[in-house]
This record gives C-alpha cells, structure tokens and sequence, in this order.
C-alpha cells in the first residue's frame, strides 16, 4: 500500500524531500494493518501505543453516549495521521472507528524520536498535522453551534472536498462519500431525515447531486457561500509560507520526543 497520500498531506504543510518521502514510505511499510468497515481502530478507554497513518478507506473519531447516541468528531480521511496527540494520554478520550475497510500503518511511538532526529523538516510536518487536527477541530466546533443546518452540510461537503483533493482524491469537482445520511447527521448535529432534507435542498438549488456514494459539486463557489466556508483553517497552502521553507526544527522536535518520551 501506497503512502502517497501521506506524503501529498505533509507536504501540503512543508515541501518535504525525496528523502523525507522516502523515510515515510519505509515508516508505512514496517506494520500494516486491515480494519473492515464498523470496526474500531482505537476504543475508548484504551491505552494507544503507537500512531496511526490512514492509507486508504474511510475512518471516523466519534465520542458515544451510555444511551447508544454518538457524536462524530471528525472524519478521517486517506493521507491523514491519527492519534498523535492521544499518546501523551494515560487513555484514549474517544474512538476512532473504520467506516469502510482501511488500510493503516501502525507507527510505535519509539520510532516517533527517530523521526524528529532523522528530518527536521519532517518533524515540523507532522507537528504541522497535529495543529491543523485542532483547528479543524474549532472549525467544527463553529459549524454544531453557530451554522444553520443547510449551512453545516454545504460546510462539510466543502472540508471534505478540500481534504481530498489535497490528496489527489478528487475527480473534477466529484468525489466518493461513503458516510451514510446517519454518520452525517451524527456530524452535523442534526437528525437523519434533516440531513435528506438539506441534501435535497442543496440540489434543487443545484449546487449538488448524490448519487449513492458519489458526490459532485455543480458550483463549488456558490456551495462554499451557502456554507460560509473558507478553506484557510486546513492551512493547505502552508508550505508556500516563508516559515515553511526554512524550518529550524526545534519546536516540532521536542513535541515529538516527549510524545515518545511519554509513550
């Protein structure tokens, strides 16, 4: 398995070396594991050992109640590193869940301080990922209180847009969605049957058409107005930035050596 999208999404953060992508190939290659789809990557409650790289399929990190209700708290995506910061955690504080069959590599936390020695522009990336964790996080946050519900499903539909084509998993304005209606209402805080209803609103208006798995954006301009979205919070354009092309390393450094110190 391939770990392109992985080097496609740190390098969206610094312009990594042919050295840096081939020292994250070797890393993707050292365990990897198969997850089907509704099967937990990390539960709740246990005690994660090392972090998790999706290289293909669908995940999800989701928080459940005691009375079954669940809240996705983001979706995960091919290219993206999971968990990093759960490592300075004695337990994980939510799980992470496959939505279809994944594919992911399994990096011990020992070999997070050979990393940060190896390539500090490396390190700075994967610190990088790490923040941008969290302001997707606070965007999302947005989205549940302050957006309309028509507002928070033209909002996701852009994210997830964005997130895959910055991993060359887009086809035009297409992509695949395979989260069902209620994964979608789990996100966006809102019920199933008002997911259908705002997805047929978005299509009416024509900005949209979903069928099946198959998502297609007829106006990503328009949609990203009905959905006050502004890509900047994925800081996709990072490594054009003057910081990101000279990186001292020092701060991604030390972040990484005491996740491993910890671990």
């Amino acid at each position: 398995m391939s770990a392109e999208p992985i080097v496609r999404r740190l390098s969206s953060y610094v312009a990594l070396t042919d050295e840096d992508a081939r020292l994250l190939e070797d890393l993707c290659r050292e365990r990897v594991r198969r997850v089907g789809p509704r099967e937990d990557i990390v539960r709740e409650g246990e005690r994660p050992h090392a972090l998790y790289v999706l290289l293909d399929g669908w995940a999800a990190r989701y928080k459940s109640l005691e009375d079954g209700r669940r809240q996705v708290l983001s979706f995960v995506l091919p290219g993206d590193l999971c968990e990093q910061h759960v490592l300075l955690l004695p337990r994980a504080d939510h799980s992470l869940g496959a939505i279809t069959s994944v594919t992911v590599a399994e990096i011990p936390a020992a070999r997070v301080a050979d990393i940060a020695a190896a390539s500090p522009r490396l390190s700075t990336a994967l610190a990088w990922s790490d923040l941008c964790a969290h302001t997707l996080q606070r965007e999302w946050t947005v989205n549940l209180g302050q957006r309309s519900a028509l507002e928070r499903m033209a909002h996701l539909i852009c994210e997830l847009f964005h997130r895959l084509r910055a991993v060359g998993l887009t086809h035009g304005l297409s992509y695949e969605l395979p989260a069902t209606q209620a994964m979608l209402a789990d996100a966006t805080g809102i019920s199933a049957v008002h997911v259908n209803r705002t997805l047929q609103e978005l299509r009416a208006a024509e900005l949209i058409t979903l069928r099946g798995r198959h998502m297609t954006i007829h106006d990503l301009e328009a949609l990203e107005a009905a959905g006050l979205f502004s890509p900047s919070y994925l800081h996709l354009d990072q490594a054009a930035s003057p910081t990101a092309t000279a990186p001292d390393g020092r701060a991604p450094v030390l972040v990484l050596r005491s996740i491993a110190t910890e671990a």
